[in-house]
């Protein structure tokens, strides 16, 4: 068969034929009177066989180690193709990625893609200053994109560049909260934490109805947070996992104050005093948490914790008894004015 009609049925060009026959891949079993190649039907098997190897991504060099050398072992060769197949999708997908962002802030010019791609850059850099100047400047008129904040924040180590970069998000507009909640599924401890923190900060419904189901996480940490930044935002919601953290300890102080903060109605302040009640009688709180549900309920107005409180003094643990008395001494002595209405007063920070 002549090089141009196994260049046909082969789909090879004819000059990458003479490429292949160059570099001893393919020899022409012979030529013709005439001295054209001829192509045994052997020959064409070899370039089907050369063609599928390249479409493995190996080199013609590596093509020719694997078809001439009988020692050679692919199994080697097929591991280093996987690696360096995996470095290059991770390359182009980085890429993607920060074309995707570029997009995202509509650059109006050339000018405004090269700050978009500086800031990208400066937000990876290993200088902690340079990340923090990077977050601090999203307020110009280009801004860092979305995206490419939230992933920042979710990975960042450093407290004054962490809390630059919730500042930057807060004010980012939409889309925020969604991405940020996308870290309150990670594997990583720390990376939930950021999420929860960040989403904190964040300004709106949606980012209160995300805190609101991270009341739901398996991670106490973020309830925790989810909770302290809902009581600030008057969301009910949240008294059960305060009620919680004042049992178990975790930011009991805080816990307590988002408690009295929310109390601002009779009905709120009757049920919280009834949970804070229900888990002082409740067999499993142990003493410390007896003691720090008694000082929450001091914050929390109405009769209903004023009557608690007075059952309380005459409790069989003696010292939930004593706090329980010195707090009502002082709910009488703020109702007839006679002291200022400290709330924190006699509780231990935690």
């Amino acid at each position: 068969m002549l090089i141009g009609e196994v260049a046909r049925r082969s789909g090879v060009s004819a000059r990458m034929l003479r490429h292949y026959e160059s570099l001893g891949l393919v020899r022409p079993a012979g030529r013709t009177g005439s001295g054209y190649r001829e192509y045994s039907g052997e020959d064409i098997r070899r370039i089907f066989q050369i063609e599928s190897l390249r479409s493995l991504g190996l080199s013609l060099r590596e093509i020719g180690r694997a078809l001439d050398d009988p020692g050679f072992t692919p199994a080697a060769l097929v591991d280093d193709l996987i690696g360096r197949t995996r470095e290059r999708i991770a390359a182009e997908t980085e890429l993607l990625t920060r074309l995707r962002r570029i997009d995202a802030t509509d650059p109006a010019g050339w000018e405004d893609v090269l700050q978009v791609v500086a800031l990208l850059q400066a937000l990876g850099s290993k200088s902690a200053g340079v990340r923090q100047s990077a977050a601090l400047s999203s307020a110009d008129e280009v801004p860092v994109p979305v995206e490419a904040l939230a992933e920042a924040a979710l990975s960042e180590t450093e407290p004054n560049v962490a809390g630059a970069l919730r500042w930057a998000l807060a004010r980012s507009g939409e889309g925020a909260p969604a991405l940020l909640a996308e870290g309150l599924g990670s594997p990583v401890a720390a990376v939930r934490e950021r999420a929860v923190r960040s989403l904190a900060e964040m300004p709106g419904a949606e980012a209160t109805e995300r805190l609101r189901q991270a009341l739901a996480a398996p991670d106490v940490v973020v309830r925790g947070y989810a909770a302290l930044a809902l009581g600030e935002r008057g969301v009910t919601d949240a008294v059960p996992t305060l009620v919680d953290m004042i049992v178990d300890g975790r930011n009991d102080t805080d816990a307590a104050d988002a408690l009295s903060a929310l109390a601002d109605d009779t009905a709120t302040a009757d049920r919280i005093a009834t949970l804070l009640v229900g888990r002082l009688a409740h067999e499993a709180t142990e003493p410390p948490g007896r003691g720090r549900l008694t000082q929450a309920l001091a914050a929390v107005p109405g009769a209903k914790a004023s009557e608690a409180l007075l059952e309380l003094s005459h409790d069989e643990d003696r010292p939930v008894a004593l706090t329980a008395t010195y707090l009502l001494r002082l709910r009488d002595a703020r109702r007839g004015g006679r002291l200022r209405p400290e709330r924190s007063a006699g509780r231990r920070s935690r």
